[in-house]
């Protein structure tokens, strides 16, 4: 069993685009500029933004935050993209969810310019990436991508299971992992609340995803000798050994599953932080106009 370092990865690729950076700049390009809009004062999502704008300083960015109390109208919101969406000094942008429930997230969505979207939430982005086209790509999943490309993980005429039907990982990984390139060209069946027997079609994987949400969902009776197992759970659950009382746990029972796989990621430590830096490679892309010309 091999452990998938993501921390290890995502530090190397954080050098990598630094140095890509830096080059930009003494040529006398751009530095790339990320914003982000943050409304209310979730703790979750404080917490991410604070990694991402720190992401942007480890990458050489230009970075900005716009805070926004929770009572922000829909209207209102929707203005102060439209700002970002015509400041051409930033290149991307992203809008930190969960958004306050008075707001319509797919209105906010669809109001951020798809040139800008490093998220890879807009349905352009979304529709591109379904039929093979250069688009941004939603992060968690591009990390996935990139950590079975570096790990040399042959993913061709594999099957290759998706626990989880979500807009931000289920359904683009599934995408990614049938397209006809590599890491791809996988054999992919996707399962969700509503599918039978799901452990008999685990038992089938190579590859299996876990993106539910699901604490400890998927055991050693589902997981054949051999296989890869991702796991891109990441769950608060009570811990009497953390000083603040919970810990992060993921879609896997680890202890249990890892000793019958060829590789398997932790968490934390795996997925988490190849999201962050996928948004990055996101916002290098943007600054480069390396993507869509304008």
């Amino acid at each position: 069993m091999q452990l998938i370092d993501g921390k290890a990865i995502s530090a190397q690729i954080k050098q990598e685009i630094a140095q890509e950076v830096e080059k930009i700049v003494a040529a006398g390009g751009k530095r790339p500029h990320l914003a982000a809009i943050l409304v209310g004062h979730d703790g979750g999502s404080e917490s991410y933004v604070a990694h991402k704008v720190k992401a942007c300083e480890q990458c050489g960015f230009k970075s900005s935050l716009l805070r926004f109390d929770e009572d922000i109208t829909e209207d209102a919101l929707i203005a102060e993209i439209e700002k970002l969406n015509n400041d051409n000094d930033v290149d991307g942008f992203i809008v930190q969810l969960p958004l306050p429930r008075h707001i319509n997230e797919e209105r906010v969505v669809e109001a951020v310019d798809y040139r800008k979207d490093v998220d890879g939430f807009h349905p352009i982005n979304v529709g591109r990436l379904s039929i093979g086209l250069p688009c941004f790509v939603s992060a968690t999943p591009a990390g996935i991508i990139e950590l079975l490309r570096r790990y040399n993980i042959d993913t061709r005429g594999k099957h290759c299971v998706v626990l989880g039907r979500s807009n931000i990982v289920g359904k683009p990984i599934a995408s990614l992992m049938m397209q006809k390139s590599n890491p791809g060209n996988s054999t992919v069946t996707v399962c969700h609340s509503a599918t039978p027997n799901i452990k008999e079609i685990c038992r089938t994987a190579d590859i299996i995803i876990a993106a539910m949400g699901n604490p400890g969902f998927v055991t050693a009776d589902m997981v054949k000798e051999g296989a890869v197992v991702i796991d891109v759970g990441t769950t608060r659950v009570p811990s009497a050994e953390s000083k603040n009382g919970w810990k992060l746990t993921g879609d896997v029972c680890f202890d249990e599953v890892a000793p019958h796989c060829s590789y398997i990621t932790p968490v934390p430590g795996g997925v988490g932080p190849m999201t962050i830096v996928s948004l990055m490679r996101n916002t290098l892309l943007a600054g480069k106009k390396a993507i869509f010309n304008f």
